[in-house]
């Protein structure tokens, strides 16, 4: 008989799995925007090509509950991310093969990049959906809000470094040197995986849930719905998420047309945002293992996000860059909240419930977030453009879209905090059940 508990991953654990989406990041980033630049650039495509191109693969993602209901059912999660990373990984160079080959042949180039681009949601659904579900078995709750901050900080580096190096030797550009290139970050990165996942297999979870896990995945998936928390949690995520993108894809034209700000400048504004999030992310995971609850920190996270958006409108173009600046950090900052005690709040959930393993919890939510996402830059980019030619002026444009998105922000924080109960409501129940497995062994 033991009496010792598994703590489960450590940190260094932590960080050598998070090397997976810093490995999904380098191949994303590639795909959404060095391909969607020569085809715009150098191809002369019209810009909704690619932006279509993209939307198709958050569109497939759909996919993320089945995915993740395959891999509760066989176990085998490791196998899951490995497949998934290696069909990721193919996809991105299918991606720049027809990207090339679009130059001589654009129907066969377009063909296959309708391919590319669907094989690359079947890839994230089939590796990212298991992986996170692989992390929220294993890792402790007071350590989630810090390992979805670790994680996601390694994803932003994998594309920082991609987007430099990749960049770099992309010049002097030829489509011959754009297939080099690609195959050869995509096979880096699946290499990436394999390093971190090396060992992993056997790893035990450190969460077990007494789980409905009979019936089919239609049946499993409709339990899933039915249940008020899982269904309230999706809606949280498909509302916040929602406001999230509109906001990504509009600021720099934002900053350009009110405040006249030149693209060096404008790319600046977006980088100041990114060092909010990433400061935010650091600052919120911190917060979050020492005080409140990460249900919490999101709706504070949800409110600030609102607060700076609200701030963005009020700024008079005459005010110059300054307010501008703070308004831009502080939005990243309240961002960075909301995401890292979002994603540490799912992993959270994800190993409760008695509807559903982890894998389609994961995948459940999963879905309603690249759902939300590919929706929401869409509608932001379009509504900035309904807005400017109704209202007359850029700024008014500009200024409804904010307004909308601080109201989703807003209705966001109220959902998790009235709908969803807070993670910690059951961390003493799980510390009950971890010492009795223990006693049982």
């Amino acid at each position: 008989m033991s009496t010792s508990v598994h703590r489960g991953l450590s940190w260094l654990s932590i960080a050598r799995l998070g090397l997976v989406q810093a490995a999904i990041g380098a191949v994303v980033v590639l795909m959404t925007s060095t391909l969607n630049r020569v085809m715009v650039v150098e191809l002369q495509l019209a810009a909704a090509v690619p932006g279509f191109l993209v939307g198709l693969h958050f569109a497939v993602q759909i996919l993320r509950p089945r995915m993740g209901f395959g891999s509760d059912r066989d176990g085998r999660r490791i196998r899951w991310i490995i497949g998934g990373m290696g069909l990721t990984s193919a996809s991105g160079l299918l991606a720049a093969v027809a990207t090339a080959w679009m130059a001589t042949s654009p129907i066969g180039g377009m063909a296959l990049a309708l391919f590319a681009f669907f094989l690359l949601g079947v890839g994230i659904s089939a590796g990212s959906t298991p992986f996170l579900a692989y992390m929220a078995e294993r890792v402790e709750e007071r350590r989630m809000a810090g390992a979805a901050a670790l994680t996601w900080i390694l994803m932003i580096v994998g594309i920082i470094v991609t987007a430099g190096v990749a960049g770099s030797l992309l010049d002097p550009y030829s489509p011959t040197r754009l297939v080099q290139v690609t195959a050869g970050v995509a096979i880096g990165a699946f290499i990436l995986v394999l390093f971190a996942v090396a060992g992993r297999a056997g790893s035990e979870p450190i969460h077990l849930r007494e789980a409905d896990e009979s019936g089919g995945f239609r049946e499993v998936l409709t339990a899933m719905w039915n249940d008020p928390q899982s269904r309230a949690f999706a809606a949280f995520i498909f509302l916040s998420m929602l406001a999230y993108s509109a906001q990504d894809i509009i600021l720099e034209p934002f900053a350009g047309s009110v405040f006249g700000m030149t693209p060096g400048e404008s790319t600046k504004i977006a980088g100041l945002q990114h060092t909010g999030v990433l400061i935010g992310m650091i600052g919120g995971a911190f917060a979050a293992a020492r005080y409140g609850t990460l249900t919490r920190w999101a709706a504070a996270g949800c409110v600030g996000s609102g607060a700076a958006l609200v701030a963005l409108v009020m700024i008079p173009a005459s005010a110059g860059v300054g307010p501008l600046k703070t308004a831009v950090f502080s939005l990243g900052f309240a961002n960075g909240i909301f995401a890292v005690a979002a994603i540490g709040a799912m992993m959270g959930l994800t190993i409760r419930g008695k509807a559903g393993g982890a894998g389609l919890r994961m995948g459940f939510w999963g879905a309603a977030q690249a759902i939300a996402y590919g929706l929401g830059g869409l509608l932001g980019a379009v509504g900035s453009d309904l807005g400017r030619r109704a209202l007359g002026s850029a700024a008014a444009g500009y200024g409804l879209v904010f307004t909308l998105e601080a109201i989703l922000f807003v209705a966001s924080a109220v959902l998790v905090l009235v709908a969803v109960r807070d993670t910690a409501d059951s961390r003493e129940s799980l510390h009950r059940a971890a010492k009795a497995l223990a006693v049982s062994s």
